[in-house]
């Protein structure tokens, strides 16, 4: 028999969910550790360390007792023989996933774990060539979440997964304040930035993603001038102007932004029926009370919906009855902002919408005018038989609960929920990122097929996490509240188990980015040897 390796420890009792293992003395177990057993290198199984506790031959009254005259009687010669026998530290562990290699072949078979370790079996150490089967596997269009870990130990070996079906079956990234979201996100976003399989579109909040002479972002990619767009009102140098034609708002729009009534909306309604490129402005008409009740709509509507749609779209009407444009939305011009997103992403590159300086209804709408637009133009290519030539498309989204969320899609009906439930239909997902998961609704969260969970202490959120996994994360309630920043849990249908990752930083991920760049030109360049 082939030895696994460093032998760290042996099986001692248990059930299947939870085994009981005893470290052997001078190694060290950690809480989330990986460690394998089996009977040869191409045949193992692959564990995880859940818990540790203190185990001793002598009764808990004398150990007490030993420990209060060492700490009370500094001149005890108290003494324990044979420590390493007697005393000792256990672990509870669960298996993962069992592994078999063909040695003709070399191809792996992974199985769900169904019997139990032999009684006590060695314990070893995870090696990099326990894990091989990650690196043999063939992805054509690879996403790279960050490297396995083992414990608080960072193995060289990347987890990758299929890009166009993750994405298309939704992310979700749920993190505690501080614990690596963006960094997260951003490494994500730059692996992907040349993959014209996938298209992406980004709505930054805090502007953080497309990047400045201060901080990294995707414009540091090699190949961000062929495939980055950045749509924002500030003025920066290469980026597009964030405007639109309001005449191309429907009443769509505004319902899925903000909440209103039945009556504002059957006004809205009555007023886009009658014309629909300036029924925006013929709201803010004067009209007499005779006028409005031969369409059916009371004065008092008209004047909260004039109020209402002026806050949300930065209109002002004037004391002389003239519509003031304060904001990105212009009655003349911009036609083709909606298009020209959409081709881009058709095209598989990375549109990043910049509404940092937009108040947070204003930032919604847009997000609802844009993705609207992305939705609708997928599902006539799916009419048309012809999405399956498209990229996917992946959608954005800081603080998910406000489009996503319990009370929002109970109040208003938007395109996000409609995308998070049958989005994977035509080639769209959301990648959501949010401190609370649990006020997502449960559909849809059970609908993100793909979950990286970084640290957070608050129970209610992780016990949302657990109960919508899409492996058995029971044993991981006290591991998701102690995961420190970039360590984090990708549990996903597209993984044969869960499986704890370290994100690098993002300056690290471009540094090391480049170094392989350099390194295939110098091999690819004439006369090297």
């Amino acid at each position: 028999m082939t030895e696994l390796g460093n032998k760290i420890g042996s099986f001692v009792s248990g059930s299947f969910a939870k085994l009981m293992l005893r470290q052997k003395s001078e190694k060290e177990f950690e809480i989330g550790e990986l460690i394998v057993a089996g009977n040869s290198a191409n045949e193992y199984s692959i564990f995880q360390i859940k818990d540790l506790f203190y185990g001793s031959q002598i009764p808990d009254s004398s150990l007490e007792l030993m420990a209060g005259y060492k700490l009370e009687r500094e001149r005890s010669n108290l003494k324990i023989y044979e420590p390493e026998l007697r005393n000792y530290v256990l672990a509870h562990a669960r298996e993962l996933i069992s592994v078999k290699k063909n040695e003709v072949s070399g191809d792996f078979n992974l199985t769900i774990p169904k019997k139990l370790p032999k009684f006590f079996s060695d314990i070893y150490e995870l090696e990099e060539s326990h894990l091989q089967f990650f690196q043999e596997e063939e992805i054509e269009t690879p996403l790279n979440l960050g490297k396995v870990r083992s414990g608080s130990k960072v193995l060289n070996i990347n987890v990758k997964v299929n890009a166009p079906e993750v994405l298309k079956h939704h992310i979700l990234i749920p993190a505690a304040t501080g614990r690596g979201k963006s960094n997260l996100v951003k490494t994500i976003l730059y692996d992907l930035l040349d993959n014209d399989k996938c298209g992406k579109l980004i709505f930054d909040p805090h502007n953080e993603y497309y990047g400045s002479t201060n901080q990294k972002g995707l414009r540091d990619h090699p190949k961000s001038p062929e495939f980055l767009e950045y749509y924002t009102t500030r003025k920066n140098p290469g980026a597009n102007d964030l405007k639109f034609n309001m005449n191309l708002i429907n009443p769509a729009h505004v319902i899925g932004s903000i909440s209103l009534t039945d009556a504002q909306k059957q006004a809205m309604v009555v007023f886009y029926r009658a014309d629909r490129k300036k029924w925006i402005q013929n709201i803010f008409e004067d009209q007499s009370i005779a006028e409005l009740k031969t369409k059916g709509i009371q004065l008092t509507t008209i004047e909260v919906l004039r109020r209402k749609i002026g806050l949300l779209l930065n209109l002002y009407l004037e004391e002389d009855g003239t519509l003031t444009e304060r904001g990105i939305y212009k009655a003349n011009g911009y036609e083709q902002t909606t298009h020209a997103i959409i081709s881009s992403l058709s095209e598989g590159k990375t549109v990043i919408i910049d509404s940092s300086l937009l108040e947070g209804a204003e930032e919604i709408f847009i997000a609802s005018i844009i993705v609207e637009g992305v939705f609708k133009a997928y599902k006539k290519l799916k009419f048309d038989d012809k999405l399956r030539d498209r990229p996917v498309i992946s959608i954005v989204i800081e603080e998910a609960p406000r489009v996503i969320g319990k009370k929002v899609l109970d109040s208003i009906d938007n395109v996000f929920g409609k995308i998070a439930r049958e989005g994977r239909k035509f080639q769209i997902g959301l990648i959501a990122i949010t401190q609370l998961p649990s006020i997502i609704d449960r559909e849809i969260l059970a609908n993100m097929n793909t979950k990286i969970i970084l640290g957070n202490e608050m129970g209610p959120e992780r016990r949302a996490l657990i109960d919508s996994a899409a492996q058995d994360l029971s044993d991981d309630y006290q591991t998701i509240g102690s995961l420190d920043k970039g360590e984090a849990i990708v549990t996903s249908t597209f993984t044969k188990f869960a499986v704890p990752i370290s994100i690098p930083l993002f300056e690290d991920f471009i540094k090391e980015g480049k170094q392989k760049q350099n390194s295939k030109t110098k091999t690819t360049s004439p006369g090297f040897s």
